[in-house]
């Protein structure tokens, strides 16, 4: 006979799978597709290009198109050198939290999810559900692109989509749009007694840096005070600035890392487009001007669509309905809502957690917040038997 296990059960197995994104995904999604399957719930593997990660689509109800899909991912970020004081990926609970890598962002989600969708198996849905789960979420946003390239094909396109990021349960309709360079600079190297004879990059970095800066600074100048967005403009932001091997010598190779977090409606290409520009015009000429070799290119890191409000879109009174709210919010992080959004499917952000507790040490889910999000799908396949 199939095993029935609860939201908290499914978490803990969940939680044991090592699926920092750098990782294979494949050993969770192996214990998905078992698991479902010991319930006759059919599903489907979405493989990356190197086999090493999959999604995997499933589906309860009615064959055919439409439907309401949720959408959860299976990566977590890391935990090294971060002080945990319990085993990260060994599920604790402590009164009504329970720890682990991954419980609020977002496998409580994904958890709860197939704990109602093995509940509702056998109800008589007028609207299929589909569950994703995707993978390289925390990395780039593009391990959902495959699956979402095959609705309308062999998947059946969603009627609308709910992603369970953690939210606490309330329904955000938008988040800004992200997108990641790495600027890679060659110049030449030269005793530091006679810099004239290089071409120091580290210079050249600091320069793209300035420039970066520079246009943050017009961004927020221009924040818009009645926008709901925390901060209510878009920015510009360095990570990671390496450069040179010893203090006497002019560095031949620099890396920065940037990034642009937009506003909903702003076109983020001009804004790559300007401070490519301003290489090609300011920068380069540097390095050039002593060695004519010099190059500066520049490396896609990953690209997130943002999420545009769409106020009284089919999504966004569905989550308001389960939900019993009367309002949505926006959220300051990105995530794969955008992505289905961009592919023309109504999309919205509602799940369990709180997003201040994910990527920290001794990450937590509230209980009670497990609770709600089952309380919040048990509405959602009430209105699907009903035929929404």
């Amino acid at each position: 006979m199939a095993e029935f296990l609860s939201s908290e059960a499914i978490l803990a197995r969940l939680v044991s799978f090592d699926t920092v994104s750098s990782k294979s995904n494949l050993d969770l999604i192996a214990w998905v597709e078992s698991y479902l399957a010991s319930h006759a719930i059919r599903s489907q593997r979405i493989a990356d290009t190197s086999t090493a990660k999959a999604s995997l689509f499933a589906t309860i109800g009615p064959e055919g198109p439409g439907g309401i899909c949720l959408s959860g991912h299976s990566d977590v970020v890391p935990v090294e050198g971060q002080a945990w004081t319990s085993d990260p990926f060994t599920l604790t609970r402590k009164g009504d939290k329970l720890f682990g890598r991954g419980s609020a962002d977002m496998k409580g989600y994904i958890a709860v999810c197939l704990a109602r969708m093995v509940a509702n198996k056998a109800a008589a849905l007028a609207t299929p559900v589909h569950l994703v789960i995707s993978y390289d979420e925390e990395t780039t946003c593009e391990g959902i692109l495959p699956t979402i390239a095959r609705f309308g094909h062999d998947l059946p396109k969603p009627r609308a989509v709910l992603v369970g990021e953690p939210s606490l349960m309330k329904v955000a309709n938008g988040h800004k749009s992200a997108v990641g360079y790495f600027t890679y600079f060659k110049g030449r190297e030269a005793h530091s007694s006679k810099p004239s004879d290089g071409a120091n990059t580290i210079v050249a970095g600091a320069m793209l840096v300035a420039e970066i800066e520079r246009l943050a600074a017009q961004f927020r100048d221009r924040a818009d005070a009645a926008s709901p967005f925390d901060p209510p403009f878009t920015t510009l932001h360095v990570g990671v600035f390496k450069g040179g091997v010893a203090r006497n010598i002019v560095p031949l190779d620099t890396m920065v890392n940037w990034e642009i977090r937009a506003l909903p409606g702003l076109d983020m290409q001009a804004v790559v487009d300007s401070l490519c520009a301003h290489v090609d015009r300011v920068i380069l000429p540097y390095l050039t001007a002593t060695a004519p070799e010099s190059a500066i290119t520049h490396e896609r890191q990953f690209w997130l669509n943002g999420l545009a409000p769409e106020k009284g879109s089919f999504a966004e009174a569905l989550a308001l309905r389960c939900s019993g709210g009367n309002h949505t919010i926006v959220v300051p992080y990105g995530s794969e809502a955008g992505q289905f959004q961009a592919a023309g499917i109504p999309t919205i952000i509602c799940g369990p957690g709180d997003i201040a507790q994910a990527h920290k040490p001794d990450e937590w889910i509230a209980v009670s917040e497990l609770r709600a999000c089952e309380a919040f799908l048990d509405r959602l396949f009430e209105g699907c038997r009903a035929g929404l």
